[in-house]
């Protein structure tokens, strides 16, 4: 199988990721009609509606910004999909049964399939990784949170006022244990490639 063409649409990805308040206003004038639209005649309200696509905007802002997503079909198809399928997953939990998803074949190809897809595996495993960090100390959040952002373990020693050699330690110590709990988490099995 060969490499998927990046869509000219993934500069609403790109615009995403820079927070780019045109193209935000571009997606919401575009394709939330069409969402809420959906949600509305299934068992939904607007407001409920707006919380679907407020939630998949932030997993796009997110798989964005962790540059995991290249868009290889229309943002649209991709988009509705999966504002679709968590609408749906809503609902699931409200009536406490099955819900089946018929999905027009005509209107969403593969790649948008295959697309949503990775956004939920990506989501899965950015909530296991939430969970078990939220369960370090505050120490070891604080040290990993500026790790993630100063990319110089000498600036993240001073800010925290400690040694060069306590902050490499710890955050190794701190990994070791991030790394522990996400592994013997019992969804890391399933999430795992």
């Amino acid at each position: 199988m060969g490499q998927s063409k990046i869509h000219p649409d993934q500069m609403y990805i790109e615009g995403l990721a820079a927070n780019d308040s045109a193209v935000i206003q571009s997606i919401y004038k575009k394709f939330v009609p069409k969402v809420v639209s959906y949600v509305m005649d299934n068992s939904g309200d607007k407001d409920r509606a707006q919380d679907v696509v407020q939630e998949i905007l932030i997993l796009l802002f997110n798989q964005a910004k962790a540059n995991k997503l290249e868009l290889t079909c229309p943002f649209d198809a991709y988009f509705f999909l999966l504002c679709k399928r968590k609408w749906l997953n809503e609902l699931k939990k409200i009536s406490n049964k099955g819900v089946t998803i018929n999905e027009d074949a005509a209107s969403i190809n593969e790649s948008a399939h295959e697309l949503a897809d990775q956004t939920e595996e990506f989501e899965e495993k950015q909530q296991l990784f939430d969970a078990m960090f939220h369960k370090l100390g505050d120490k070891c959040q604080e040290l990993l949170k500026l790790s993630f952002t100063i990319k110089s373990m000498e600036e993240v020693a001073e800010k925290l006022n400690v040694t060069y050699g306590y902050v490499r330690k710890k955050k190794s110590l701190c990994i070791g244990q991030l790394t522990e709990w996400i592994q013997e988490n019992k969804n890391f099995k399933s999430l795992k490639k």
